[in-house]
């Protein structure tokens, strides 16, 4: 595994940190309203400027500024929509091989 020390048994990587929800809103407020950098209000606010950036994207395809981007919603749906493709594929193979099991049953010309 990649960036991890068996001997050690640690990760070579920096934990990651979580910011208040409050700060990491106020400055894509900042960011929005200001037109200023991403990276220039996350430095004034001591955040990382990717995170700042992604919550920013995500705010303007909320906002319908961005429409190149899913909305939060648009998102929720796409995922519930793979895991419902999912689900059917799992029910379309049962039933091919069910039908393949009793069409066998069925058909006594075929050799079993």
């Amino acid at each position: 595994m990649r960036g991890f020390c068996p001997w050690e048994r640690k990760s070579l990587f920096m934990p990651t940190r979580k910011y208040p929800k409050e700060l990491v809103d106020r400055g894509v407020r900042l960011a929005i309203e200001s037109g200023r950098p991403v990276a220039h209000v996350a430095a004034e606010l001591g955040l990382p400027a990717e995170i700042l950036r992604k919550k920013v994207r995500q705010a303007e395809a909320d906002q319908g500024l961005r429409p190149d981007l899913p909305s939060t919603a648009e998102r929720e749906q796409i995922k519930e929509l793979k895991r419902e493709v999912a689900e059917l594929r799992r029910a379309n193979e049962i039933l091919r091989a069910a039908s393949l099991f009793f069409a066998s049953e069925l058909d006594e010309s075929r050799p079993k």
